[in-house]
């Protein structure tokens, strides 16, 4: 079985071994074993573990619910459904986002073609007469 040193585990994450390294020690990494001197040896299931982990916090997850999330995993099958509704909300509160985003890309857009049309025209007295735009 093929292992990963964590500067290795970090350069395919992303992350810093600082990173990886507080992950560990708030606890969300039991899953990782140590070689006999201390070292941290991480396991390809491991990475998909920390995958799952940054997905979380992505989502504006803390790091207390994840934590509350990886001892839900360690419970095993007792925990399924709290696991499943931890998803259903995190689901919710992606699509949450995803709504904002879209509006803010709609105001974006409206910008992006304001400042088109007024340098297409030289002036954004083009616009005079319309709503209130604010340049600064």
């Amino acid at each position: 079985m093929k292992t990963y040193s964590i500067s290795e585990v970090a350069k395919v994450l992303d992350l810093t071994a600082y990173t990886l390294r507080y992950y560990d020690n708030e606890g969300l990494m039991p899953f990782v074993e140590r070689s006999p001197n201390g070292t941290r040896v991480f396991k390809e299931s491991d990475i998909e573990a920390l995958k799952v982990i940054e997905c979380l916090k992505a989502t504006g997850m803390s790091i207390k619910e994840i934590k509350n999330f990886i001892d839900w995993c360690s419970e095993g099958d007792s925990t399924l459904q709290q696991r499943y509704d931890m998803f259903i909300e995190r689901k919710a509160t992606v699509e949450a986002q995803i709504e904002e985003l879209k509006k803010t890309m709609e105001l974006i857009e409206h910008k992006c073609l304001y400042y088109k049309t007024a340098l297409d025209a030289g002036t954004e007295d083009i616009h005079k007469g319309n709503k209130i735009e604010i340049t600064n």
